[in-house]
C-alpha cells in the first residue's frame, strides 16, 4: 500500500522532481560553483515571509537532509513590526512548509518609518544588522539571504543607470561589522519566474513588503527604479532573448584592462597608474 504523503512532503517531492531542473539544479550549481557551504557551517537562513526566502528555507532544509557535506541550517524569521495579519500569514506558511524557526522580534518598521528620508534604505540596513547579531548569538558563521538571479541582474543594471557605477551583487561576501560572519546567496542562479511557478503550483500566498509605510501610502511601483529596470530588461528581451544571461555573464567576465577607474578594498585606482609607471 502506497504511503500517504503530507502536504509538506509532497512539496519536497516535487522540488526534487517537477522543479528539479528549474530550481533544485540551479540552487545546487550556485552552491558548488561559488563554494557557498563548507563542512561544519552553521547557517542562519533569513526568512522575511516573502516567496524567495521561504523557498530558500525549504531548499536548505532538503539540502541538509541529502548533502554529503555536514552543516546546520537555522531559520530566522524576523518580525520587524508586522501587522497581526501579516504575522499570522508568515507563521501559517512556515507551518505548511514544515519549517522550524527562531522568531526575532524588533521595532525596525517603527524606527525606519519615522525617518523623513530614505526609510526603505534604513529599514533594510537595520534588518540586516539585527539578523547578523542574532545569527552570531546563535553560533552561526553564515547568513543566507534569498536574493535570486533576477535580483542580481537588476541590481547590476540599476547601479549603472541610477548609481553611476559598475557594481554587482556577489554570491558571498565577508561581513564588515561582524567578524567571522559571511553572507551567502544560494538562490543566485534561480530565476524569479520559476520561484513564482513553484508558489503558484501550491497556491501559496506570501508577503511582499508588509511595511506599514507602503501599506498606508499610495505607492506608485511603476515609478521605482527596480520596476523600471524590470520593464527595460523585459523590453530588451523581446529583441535579444539572451539579454538576461548576458548581463549575468558580464559580472563574471569583467575586463579590468578596459576600465578607466575602479575601487579595490576601498582604494581608488585609475588606468593612468599603469600608463605612467
Amino acid at each position: 500500500m502506497a504511503r500517504t504523503l503530507t502536504d509538506a512532503q509532497r512539496m519536497d517531492q516535487r522540488l526534487l522532481t517537477d522543479f528539479r531542473k528549474p530550481i533544485w539544479r540551479p540552487f545546487m550549481r550556485a552552491i558548488r560553483q561559488y563554494r557557498l557551504i563548507q563542512s561544519g557551517d552553521r547557517i542562519a537562513v533569513c526568512v522575511s515571509g516573502g516567496k524567495d526566502s521561504m523557498l530558500l528555507a525549504k531548499l536548505m532544509q532538503l539540502l541538509q537532509r541529502h548533502s554529503e557535506v555536514p552543516f546546520e541550517a537555522i531559520n530566522l524569521i524576523m518580525d520587524p513590526g508586522y501587522s497581526p495579519e501579516n504575522r499570522r500569514q508568515v507563521e501559517k506558511n512556515a507551518k505548511r512548509l514544515a519549517l522550524d524557526y527562531t522568531l526575532v522580534e524588533s521595532d525596525v518598521f517603527e524606527v525606519a518609518n519615522a525617518q523623513a528620508e530614505h526609510p526603505c534604505f534604513l529599514c533594510a540596513r537595520m534588518r540586516r544588522g539585527c539578523l547578523y547579531r542574532h545569527a552570531q548569538a546563535l553560533g552561526c558563521n553564515k547568513l543566507a539571504l534569498g536574493h535570486h538571479y533576477d535580483d542580481v541582474i537588476e541590481t547590476t543594471l540599476m547601479a549603472m543607470l541610477w548609481g553611476g557605477q559598475i557594481q554587482a551583487m556577489p554570491p558571498r561576501l565577508k561581513a564588515q561589522n561582524f567578524p567571522g560572519m559571511e553572507l551567502i546567496r544560494p538562490l543566485y542562479q534561480v530565476r524569479e519566474a520559476d520561484i513564482l511557478a513553484w508558489r503558484d503550483a501550491f497556491s501559496l500566498t506570501f508577503l511582499r513588503c508588509a511595511c506599514r509605510l507602503t501599506e498606508s501610502a499610495a505607492v506608485d511601483e511603476t515609478a521605482s527604479a527596480r520596476q523600471q529596470t524590470k520593464r527595460l530588461i523585459a523590453a530588451l528581451h523581446e529583441s535579444n532573448p539572451k539579454v538576461e544571461q548576458n548581463i549575468f555573464n558580464s559580472i563574471h567576465r569583467v575586463q579590468l584592462d578596459t576600465l578607466v577607474g575602479w575601487k579595490h578594498a576601498g582604494e581608488q585606482h585609475s588606468f593612468l597608474d599603469s600608463l605612467e609607471d
